[in-house]
């Protein structure tokens, strides 16, 4: 306890994030022992593991690197569709749940970083608005561009089709993508315990990320470029480090949604998804991994919880967006939060 009393307050708070997701799946695995538990929050566990790996990685990018993406579920897209072709193309030829599984979530997270990396080129040469608004835009081309793509295997492999259904397949093939229609008859093998891995496998590499050189270069630019750049940081390398180490986090969650649904079409991935996602970045905080868990797991189960509100349930976050926004640049409320925290300095706060 003397110990991580010692430790500097950021490796603490990292100790003690580390802490949280193991206490919260130990509680959740001996819930869902349970005949008793919910099936219905049963059936939310991967996807809540999902949209927890989704904030993170998008804090990556917003919060740490400083940059705004509304294309974030373009990158999820890529993962989700790729990983389920590798899924169903591998079915045979790899029998374990488990292993097929693995190779799927690594093919989500490179198919999506190499996606990432032809799109961060032209895009991280930009900033603020136009930044954000170009990102917005790339995620609306990766989800045409999946509606118009026509996937099928058979004895010889993957056959692949563009804006027309005409894939040859041999006798015994079938369909995997069918365009608009998706993916149908998804073979589900996406876990809770997968997704609890995913999740300390995406603190771990941001975490390290954070407290590498490369991780305080990335803070330097968001904090400020110009100096930055006057003392020899490279900012082009740095910028898609960290946009590209997002995308592949997007697109291995991309993966383990997919695999635990019955049916994945492009339609999922859409505005409405990033800005869902950044919702959880802004109200968990910028840069606060630990908040972006809390509020992709609260905002995840509470349209469940309250069936009868779901229609509203985009204006509701968009009233509580606003409301932390005016909370958040009060005066009054900085004031308020100093008394309450008199350990903290003003910069703190």
């Amino acid at each position: 306890m003397n110990k991580l009393k010692t430790m500097d307050r950021q490796v603490r708070g990292n100790y003690l994030t580390y802490l949280f997701v193991i206490a919260a799946f130990v509680i959740l695995q001996l819930l869902t022992a349970n005949p008793a538990f919910s099936p219905t929050l049963r059936g939310q566990l991967v996807p809540i593991c999902a949209y927890v790996v989704m904030a993170l990685s998008l804090n990556l990018t917003v919060g740490i690197l400083g940059e705004l993406s509304l294309g974030h579920a373009g990158f999820m897209s890529v993962g989700a569709f790729s990983g389920a072709v590798a899924a169903a193309a591998l079915q045979s030829a790899v029998p374990s749940p488990g292993l097929r599984l693995a190779i799927a979530l690594v093919i989500g997270a490179v198919m999506a970083g190499i996606v990432g990396t032809i799109i961060s080129v032209p895009v991280l040469r930009l900033n603020g608005d136009y930044l954000a608004i170009v990102t917005l835009a790339f995620g609306q081309i990766i989800k045409s561009l999946i509606e118009n793509l026509y996937v099928g295997v058979d004895g010889a492999g993957l056959h692949f089709s563009f804006l027309k259904p005409n894939v040859t397949l041999a006798e015994g093939g079938r369909m995997i993508l069918n365009g608009p229609m998706g993916i149908p008859n998804v073979t589900k093998i996406s876990t809770f315990l997968a997704g609890f891995l995913l999740i300390l496998v995406t603190l771990f590499i941001i975490f390290n990320l954070v407290r590498s050189r490369a991780g305080r270069a990335i803070m330097a630019l968001r904090d400020n470029r110009i100096a930055a750049e006057s003392v020899g940081v490279n900012v082009t390398k740095y910028k898609m480090m960290a946009f590209v180490t997002s995308a592949a986090l997007a697109g291995a969650a991309g993966a383990l949604f997919a695999l635990g649904q019955n049916t994945i079409v492009a339609v999922k991935f859409d505005f409405n998804t990033s800005i869902l996602i950044l919702v959880f970045v802004v109200l968990g905080g910028l840069g606060n991994m630990f908040g972006s868990i809390i509020a992709a797991a609260a905002l995840t189960i509470l349209p469940e919880a309250l069936r009868g509100f779901a229609d509203y349930r985009m204006l509701i976050y968009a009233i509580v967006l606003i409301l932390v926004m005016l909370g958040t640049n009060s005066p009054q409320l900085k004031a308020l939060l100093q008394k309450l925290l008199p350990g903290r300095n003003r910069e703190e706060v």
